[in-house]
């Protein structure tokens, strides 16, 4: 449910964030945010499951006479004078990189087949058998003249990159065959003390950061897995003598070289990677810094106070603004160029217009978001149900589309989409592996004996916080 907008919705109603607050303990606060947020349910207690949406009747098969009939029979004689569908049928048995990269430099005619979106779109449908994707430009209608759907197919080139999302698609379902056996394994026990709440994968994935209740980041570098195992941890940053903050790291965020940590402790510090992470800025929060979204013009918090709060990390950095546009602490956030994206403990997800410098939407839901994916125009978020819900960028207006229950029983405190797979971790002590169809086909799940508080996939790497004091690491077939 979408709701008006509210007083605090003003375009100019920024706080001067010159409002005293008593200063808080930060240990006992977190604690309590813990203890409130994400204990488990209890047993006997089964979590509200939303209703799914009915599922969407649309079905690929009706385009595949299209796709046969696009043209006549190449006259010439050898492979080029097989009809289309089974020139795509044996299409389908080569790597979908050497049919994009390679084949249109064979002839035109094999140009022109994988050029064709339809081409794609046809190829992923034979590979998931589902629904796919949740979120697309158009819907098409089961019967449509040949003509009307060649229109609506080429108007949607570029809302979904079809050869791109075969690609991934048919690696993920690669690197998780047989339930991940072909995945190598690692668990790296001996850089915290304290429970890992966040991480986050730089470099193509062959550097990792953690953050933990220990008050410290560590860095890691992985291609030293299996290597050299006293190699794998680099360091802590910061140069404290016992820790790189003075309350428990929340959340990290990177762009390109360079990394912010937020902390309970009401700071933000940015460090450059390229220079050995070294420290080259603070921001000094009213509140716990528990989300962050780092961008090249904006570094976004969302903080404990209800607040979304925009610095200019170019110049100091620099306060921009500070908003208070929700009526309990900010749990979720990410931007983009136009857009800030907020999900809070007051259940409401408010999207933010950064053009028009005033609030585009708040949408009411049934629970709090926790985590979230964004890939436009699909915004992926978890809940503290252990639901998951897509959410479509419309023209500037997001509206839930889909609500999905994968498997968790209690909050999903991760998730990691793109346009070919999806993880999510969650407080049930699992990380589930999906593709991400309509509904999410789970191809593997792996239990822990802890916890686990995020996710972070990059490259063949991917790797989950553990409450168990440990970073939880996959190393996939390049």
């Amino acid at each position: 449910m979408e709701l008006p907008p509210g007083p605090r919705d003003d375009p100019h109603a920024w706080d001067d964030d010159s409002d005293p607050e008593l200063e808080p303990d930060p240990d006992a606060q977190a604690e309590a945010y813990v203890a409130r947020v994400l204990s488990p349910p209890k047993l006997g207690l089964a979590p509200p499951r939303a209703p799914p949406l009915p599922a969407p009747t649309v079905s690929l098969g009706a385009l595949e006479p299209w796709a046969a009939s696009k043209g006549p029979t190449v006259a010439v004689p050898g492979l080029l004078s097989l009809p289309p569908e089974l020139l795509l049928e044996i299409c389908a048995y080569l790597d979908a990189r050497l049919v994009l990269h390679v084949l249109p430099r064979v002839c035109h005619a094999l140009r022109d087949l994988v050029r064709d979106h339809v081409t794609w779109r046809l190829r992923a449908q034979r590979r998931v058998r589902a629904p796919y994707p949740v979120v697309e430009g158009r819907r098409l209608p089961q019967r449509l003249e040949v003509s009307r759907c060649q229109n609506l197919l080429g108007a949607q080139k570029e809302d979904f990159d079809w050869p791109k999302a075969c690609i991934e698609l048919e690696q993920h379902l690669s690197r998780w065959a047989e339930d991940g056996r072909r995945a190598e394994y690692f668990c790296l026990a001996d850089g915290h003390f304290a429970s890992i709440d966040s991480v986050l994968l730089l470099q193509g994935g062959t550097l990792c950061l953690s953050g933990s209740r220990d008050r410290n980041v560590n860095l890691w570098d992985l291609q030293q897995l299996g290597v050299d195992p006293s190699r794998v941890l680099v360091k802590t940053l910061g140069t404290q003598k016992n820790s790189t903050h003075k309350g428990w790291v929340w959340s990290l965020a990177a762009l390109d070289h360079r990394v912010c940590s937020g902390s309970w402790d009401s700071t933000v510090k940015l460090w450059d990677m390229a220079a050995d992470g070294q420290q080259f800025g603070e921001i000094k929060a009213k509140a716990a810094v528990l989300c962050l979204s780092y961008r090249p013009d904006i570094l976004v918090t969302g903080t404990y106070d209800k607040k979304v709060t925009v610095y200019d990390p170019r110049v100091g950095p620099a306060l921009l603004k500070s908003r208070r546009l929700h009526s309990s602490a900010v749990l979720a956030l990410l931007a983009d160029d136009r857009h800030i994206i907020s999900g809070s403990e007051d259940h409401t997800l408010v999207v933010f217009d950064r053009r028009a410098n005033s609030v585009l939407q708040r949408l009411q839901l049934d629970s709090y978001l926790l985590c979230m994916s964004y890939q436009e125009p699909q915004l992926w978020a978890g809940d503290n149900h252990g639901l998951l819900h897509v959410f479509a960028n419309r023209s500037g207006c997001f509206q839930l589309v889909r609500s999905f229950d994968v498997g968790h029983r209690s909050q999903i405190t991760g998730i990691k989409h793109s346009l070919g797979a999806l993880y999510t971790t969650s407080t049930d002590k699992t990380i589930r592996v999906h593709v991400p169809t309509d509904p999410p086909r789970t191809i593997c799940t792996r239990s822990h004996h802890n916890v686990l508080n995020g996710i972070c996939a990059e490259g063949n790497l991917v790797v989950a916080a553990s409450g168990g004091l440990s970073l939880e690491v996959w190393r996939l077939q390049a």
